[in-house]
């Protein structure tokens, strides 16, 4: 038997398991990959200060993200395909996070619908809302978010047009994904996702296919979506979906401080420090480097978080340090799913939370809240 003791643990194992064209299409980056990994690269510059002779023996993690209690500054990211990962991927990973105490997002193009999630989980997830050209899905969408009882609305700003990705192309990956001899030999390889994928009936985009007029199936799909991502996208459509909504507004894709401005003047409740994971402009900053200049801007404004290249509790200590007010975790937990289903993703929050305790105990500290730059060693920090 495996003994699990980090996330790179999870990974290998969900490589093992799962098809290649759905792993490739969560463990990728844009054009040369070098964005996606600096995203990871760069949090291993980031040095602590180890402080000995002080009393630990208390410790607590627990926080709020925009009001929410939350075991430790985590919640899930929307990662769209999480359905692909494995069978009911997305039912799955909120069960994990509704156990564990801390918020799973539900994306756009989730396999399984939101009315899927919200039956099989008691706690209230959030919902991460792409603009599409068809505005009346989009109130649709967010009337159905509302009627979930979904407890935010995260709006994710960098995905106006899609990035390429040279693996996915390769891979054949589509919708339908393309039935090539390679495809269909990697299945044969993969016995046990076939297997759940064939006791499900989640296995087309739930939030749309249905949903929307003159898609009924995954072959009605492509063609829609490859035109209905929106490059028109601006602060007007922000206010708008501010106001359709109502409720906890998250902005996801900020990576530049005027736009961190932008959006604190939206009167959004937090912003996410993102750069899709590296899938959409190779060549940005990573997270981890454009967070401490935003923080800076506009930290005492708006509710500030980030994303990207976390692989342990460690880095989310590190983005803590530097002002984060939280964390999301995509490819992490994914690795977790692909592995094991749901208790994988249950693996991967107690890992985190476990590094995460300890280093904060080796810094000299016992409760998260009260985190700050001073447990990193200056010289090592991102300017």
């Amino acid at each position: 038997m495996t003994v699990i003791t980090s996330i790179e643990d999870l990974r290998v194992l969900a490589q093992k398991r799962v098809p290649r064209m759905f792993y490739d299409y969560a463990d990728s980056g844009s054009w040369t990959e070098g964005t996606y990994r600096a995203n990871e690269s760069d949090f291993r510059r980031i040095r602590f200060r180890q402080r000995v002779a002080q009393d630990v023996e208390q410790r607590s993690l627990r926080t709020q993200m925009i009001g929410h209690e939350v075991a430790m500054p985590v919640a899930l990211a929307p990662t769209g395909l999480t359905g692909m990962q494995r069978a009911d991927g997305e039912i799955l990973a909120a069960r994990a996070a509704e156990k564990f105490g801390v918020p799973f997002t539900l994306s756009t193009m989730s396999i399984c619908s939101i009315e899927d999630v919200a039956a099989h989980t008691r706690a209230p997830f959030w919902f991460q809302l792409y603009v599409m050209r068809d505005r009346d899905f989009i109130e649709r969408l967010i009337d159905r978010a509302k009627a979930a009882k979904c407890s935010a609305l995260m709006l994710t700003l960098d995905l106006q047009i899609l990035g390429q990705r040279h693996k996915d192309l390769k891979n054949g990956l589509s919708a339908p994904p393309k039935p090539t001899l390679a495809n269909l030999f990697n299945l044969v390889t993969k016995p046990r996702w076939c297997l759940g994928m064939l006791g499900t009936p989640r296995r087309e985009f739930g939030n749309i296919v249905g949903h929307v007029k003159g898609v009924k199936n995954m072959g009605s799909l492509s063609e829609w979506t490859n035109r209905q991502f929106d490059p028109r996208l601006s602060w007007a459509d922000v206010e708008w979906i501010r106001k359709r909504w109502g409720g906890k507004l998250i902005l996801k894709g900020i990576l530049d401080v005027e736009d961190a401005k932008l959006a604190a003047d939206s009167g959004a409740d937090a912003l996410i420090v993102s750069n899709h994971g590296g899938r959409q402009l190779d060549g940005a900053p990573s997270s981890i480097a454009a967070l401490p200049p935003i923080v800076d801007a506009v930290g005492t404004r708006i509710e500030v978080w980030m994303d990207g290249g976390i692989r342990s509790g460690q880095d989310v200590l590190r983005a803590v340090a530097l002002g984060a007010k939280g964390t999301l975790i995509g490819r992490a937990f994914l690795y977790g799913l692909g592995a094991l289903g749901e208790a994988g993703v249950s693996k991967c929050l107690e890992l985190i939370r476990n590094e995460l305790d300890l280093t904060m105990a080796f810094c000299g500290q016992t409760d998260i809240r009260a985190v700050g730059p001073g447990i990193l060693l200056p010289a090592s920090v991102p300017s």
